[in-house]
C-alpha cells in the first residue's frame, strides 16, 4: 500500500524540525501555516479491490489530532459515491508542535531566540544557519553571549582568558566552547578578530586578542664550552621562543631530532646545540633569526611524514639538512622497518633530489606498503659515526 499513513503525515513535520526550518521561520518572521502536508490517495482501483482497507485508512486520517481533511466525493460504478480525503492541512506552527511532541523545545527556544535579541541581535543570523545547535548549547548559551559580550566592551584585551572575570566563566568552560565563540564572535565583532591570519580553534586566544601560552623550545649543549646558565654543566633546559629567539651562544651547528630519548643521548659535539623538535610546528623556532647562520641538521624519521616535516622546516629555514635520512641509512636497517599508519602523499617543492627520489619512493610503495624506518630503530654506532661526520665537515 503506497497511500500516506498518520505516521508518514508526521514525519513530514518531524523533518520540518530536525532541519531547524520551523525556528528559523520564527526569526524571519515568515510562516509556513496553514501547512499542506503531502497526502497520496487510494485511487478508483484500489476502491474496488480493497474497499475495506480504504475504509480503515480514512477512518485512521479523520482521528489524527492536529490534521484538517479535505474531502471530495468520487463515484464509483462499484461502491457508488464516496467521500474521501482529498489534502491535509496541519493550521498553526502550534498544532504541529503539539503532534510531534516539540513544544517544549519551542518554548525553550523562543526563550534563547528573545535572550539573543536583547543582549547581542548581531548573533541572531548565526540562530537561524544554526538554530539545532543554539538549542544544544541552552545550558551555556547565556555564558557564551557575556563572553561575547565582554570581549566587544574590551577591543584589545591583551590579557590571558583565565583573567576574564565573568560569572560562571572560567578558562575551560571558554576553551571546550572555542569553537562555537570563534563564529560568534567573527560575526559580532565590528573590525572583526584581531588578527584573521589565525585560524583554528588552537589559535584562538590570539585571534581575538588575548595572550596565548608562549610556545617552547627544549634544548641541550653538546659542548661543555657552550654556556647555557652559568655554573650548570650540561643543562637540559626549556626557553620561551622569544628568549630562544634572544639567545646569544657562540653555535656553529644545531641538531633537531624528533625523539626524546634520542635528544637526551645525543653524543658530545664541538660546537653544537641540540634541539629537541616539534613535528609540524616551526612556528617557534621561526623567531630565532640567528639559526640562519648556523648549519641547521635535522634528524626525523625515514617515512612520508619526516620527510613532510623536513619541508615545512625549510620553510623557515631553506639551508636546514637532513641527517640519517637517506637511503643508505633504510638499507643498513632493514631489519628495523615497519610501517607508517597513515602516510603523507602531497608533492614536497622543497627536498633535495636524493631526497626527492626516496619520498617519491616510498610515497609510492617502491619499498613495500607504507614502509618507514623510525629514528629510534638506528643503531647508535651509526649515530654517533654520522654526527661525528658532521664536524669534520
Amino acid at each position: 500500500m503506497t497511500w500516506s499513513s498518520p505516521a508518514d503525515l508526521k514525519s513530514q513535520l518531524m523533518r520540518l524540525w530536525e532541519r531547524g526550518d520551523l525556528m528559523r521561520d520564527a526569526l524571519s518572521g515568515q510562516t509556513r501555516f496553514p501547512l499542506r502536508l503531502t497526502l497520496r490517495c487510494p485511487n478508483s482501483a484500489d476502491l474496488t479491490e480493497r474497499f475495506v482497507a480504504v475504509r480503515a485508512w480514512v477512518s485512521e486520517l479523520t482521528l489524527l489530532p492536529a490534521v484538517r481533511l479535505e474531502w471530495q466525493e468520487v463515484r464509483h460504478r462499484v461502491q457508488g459515491v464516496q467521500r474521501l480525503p482529498a489534502a491535509a492541512w496541519v493550521d498553526t506552527v502550534d498544532e504541529a508542535l503539539r503532534w510531534i511532541g516539540k513544544r517544549a523545545e519551542w518554548q525553550r527556544w523562543c526563550a534563547l531566540a528573545d535572550m539573543t535579541r536583547r543582549q547581542c541581535p548581531a548573533l541572531l543570523p548565526w540562530l537561524q544557519r544554526r538554530p539545532l545547535q543554539a538549542l544544544a548549547l541552552e545550558a551555556a548559551w547565556p555564558r557564551l553571549l557575556a563572553v561575547v559580550d565582554w570581549r566587544l566592551r574590551h577591543p584589545q584585551p591583551d590579557i590571558y582568558l583565565r583573567q576574564i572575570d565573568l560569572p560562571g566563566v572560567h578558562t575551560k568552560f571558554i576553551e571546550s566552547h572555542r569553537a562555537v565563540l570563534s563564529e560568534l564572535l567573527d560575526l559580532s565583532l565590528p573590525g572583526g578578530p584581531t588578527d584573521p591570519q589565525q585560524t583554528g580553534i588552537a589559535r584562538f586566544a590570539v585571534r581575538y586578542g588575548f595572550r596565548d601560552k608562549p610556545l617552547r623550545i627544549r634544548l641541550r649543549a653538546l659542548d661543555p664550552d657552550i654556556r647555557l646558565l652559568v655554573g650548570v654543566d650540561h643543562p637540559d633546559m626549556t626557553l620561551d621562543a622569544a628568549s630562544f629567539g634572544r639567545l646569544a651562544v657562540d653555535v656553529k651547528r644545531v641538531v633537531i631530532t624528533e625523539n626524546e630519548t634520542n635528544f637526551l643521548a645525543l653524543p658530545p659535539l664541538p660546537g653544537t646545540l641540540g634541539l629537541f623538535g616539534a613535528g609540524y610546528g616551526w612556528e617557534a623556532l621561526a623567531q630565532a633569526h640567528w639559526l640562519e647562520r648556523c648549519a641547521l641538521h635535522y634528524w626525523g624519521d625515514i617515512d612520508t611524514h619526516g620527510f613532510a616535516i623536513l619541508d615545512q622546516l625549510r620553510a623557515h629555514f631553506g639551508h636546514a639538512a637532513s641527517l640519517m635520512m637517506d637511503r643508505a641509512t633504510l638499507e643498513a636497517h632493514r631489519d628495523f622497518w615497519g610501517m607508517e599508519d597513515q602516510p603523507y602523499t602531497r608533492d614536497l617543492h622543497r627536498l633535495t633530489p636524493d631526497e626527492q627520489d626516496l619520498y617519491n619512493d616510498l610515497r609510492d610503495n617502491r619499498f613495500g606498503k607504507q614502509l618507514r624506518l623510525e629514528q629510534e630503530q638506528l643503531g647508535f654506532g651509526w649515530v654517533r659515526e654520522s654526527l661525528g661526520r658532521l664536524v669534520g665537515a
